[in-house]
């Protein structure tokens, strides 16, 4: 049975960006026993409306940033205004400079977002690649996001892992053969995002949407 207890009212309007690759459906019903309401859309002038954006993603990082492109602009914009933005496993990745992902294909270099500087590589570990189930979440550092989830468990599916240029833009570690980052924040710490799926991860999930949610309303 769950002990999560939805919310009475909204607690913050939220946009869930719609580029292609996003876990949309399950992430909105997320969201929204988290307390949001949620409006999906490619529209940039929604993100300034919003008290929070989240980028969702699932896929590579080429497409990802090719179908994002025409957003990119209006995604720095919010970020530097100070605003909320949560990328959700690809688009945590996103968050960042670079990846290995391109040229690992053979693809060639890709430019991130640069709002978490840093770039994503590939695991080189005596494990399946790619990791993917339940692993424990480390908190190392303070961050609304994280409260209350420190040594609970979520739910990854990924091959490549963010290492940002500031170690402490790292805010939670799993391990999986190395310490990776679960997730990552920006100095000023409204840009934020998990490698993990939140709305794939139960309670732990729900909670680190509710904190995001929260986070939103507080600001």
């Amino acid at each position: 049975m769950s002990t999560f207890e939805p919310p009475a009212e909204t607690l913050a309007d939220v946009v869930l960006v719609d580029y292609g690759l996003g876990n949309l459906r399950s992430a909105t019903r997320g969201l929204e026993r988290a307390g949001a309401s949620v409006e999906i859309t490619d529209d940039p002038e929604a993100f300034a409306a919003a008290d929070g954006v989240v980028l969702p993603g699932v896929g590579a990082f080429r497409e990802g940033m090719e179908n994002a492109g025409p957003l990119r602009e209006a995604l720095t914009e919010h970020a530097e205004a100070g605003r909320p933005l949560f990328g959700i496993c690809l688009g945590m990745q996103m968050l960042l400079t670079t990846s290995e992902e391109a040229d690992h294909e053979g693809e060639g270099e890709v430019t991130g977002l640069d709002l978490v500087p840093g770039t994503n590589v590939r695991f080189e570990v005596d494990r399946k690649v790619p990791h993917m189930g339940w692993n424990e979440l480390e908190v190392t550092r303070d961050h609304p996001i994280v409260d209350g989830v420190d040594g609970e468990y979520a739910y990854f599916v990924h091959s490549y892992y963010a290492e940002p240029d500031d170690p402490n833009a790292v805010v939670a570690t799993a391990d999986y053969g190395v310490d990776f980052p679960a997730v990552v924040a920006n100095e000023a710490g409204n840009v934020f995002g998990t490698q993990f799926h939140p709305e794939k991860s139960g309670e732990t999930g729900l909670k680190i949407l509710r904190n995001f949610v929260e986070y939103c309303a507080e600001r």
